[in-house]
């Protein structure tokens, strides 16, 4: 298991390792814990509550299905959740073949003062450091960071929207990744 594990992490963690042997009631309380915050990031992406409930029980179902290929040596379980959950939502933009924003310039425009379930599971400290270091980033790396991650732009489009070469974009997402990454083991 890697270092500096939040009790939460842990537990989560622990968890997803029983979800993985069929343990349904670890299920229930893996799902209790951690849906709040996982249903933000489909909200947060997909913009539509129903199309979000959809692809959270949908990542759900992976979730139990998927549980057993879990590693703790290579990522926390919040991590692998977010991840399969981020995934799942950036393929149903890639189905509905929308984009969500027009403009790039509104990226960093994206926060709504309407209090909705996202703000609240938004609000733990883990988020708060995210976007700590996300504010380190340039403005155009950090555009291009939320557009990819958040949006599921492909590296091509964010490209193409920078008027920058594709190697070019490769470069700054890497990079920008290697910095929250740094910033975030701190």
């Amino acid at each position: 298991m890697l270092p500096n594990r939040t009790p939460e992490q842990t537990l989560l963690g622990e968890l997803l390792a029983k979800t993985a042997d069929a343990d349904q009631a670890a299920f229930a309380e893996l799902y209790r814990l951690a849906s709040p915050r996982l249903f933000g990031v489909c909200v947060r992406m997909l913009r539509e509550r129903e199309e979000a409930e959809e692809v959270l029980q949908e990542a759900w179902v992976t979730v139990w299905h998927r549980a057993s290929s879990f590693d703790p040596a290579k990522a926390s379980a919040g991590t692998w959740l977010g991840t399969l959950f981020r995934n799942k939502a950036i393929d149903r933009l890639r189905q509905r073949r929308e984009q969500l924003l027009e403009d790039p310039e509104l990226v960093d425009h994206l926060e709504d003062d309407d209090p909705n379930p996202a703000d609240g599971a938004e609000q733990t400290q883990e988020y708060l450091r995210l976007r700590k270091c996300l504010h380190q980033l340039q403005p155009q790396q950090r555009r291009a960071v939320r557009e990819a991650f958040f949006s599921g732009v492909t590296y091509n489009e964010l490209a193409a929207r920078s008027q920058v070469p594709l190697g070019t974009m490769k470069s700054w997402i890497r990079r920008s990744l290697l910095q929250l990454r740094t910033c975030l083991d701190l």
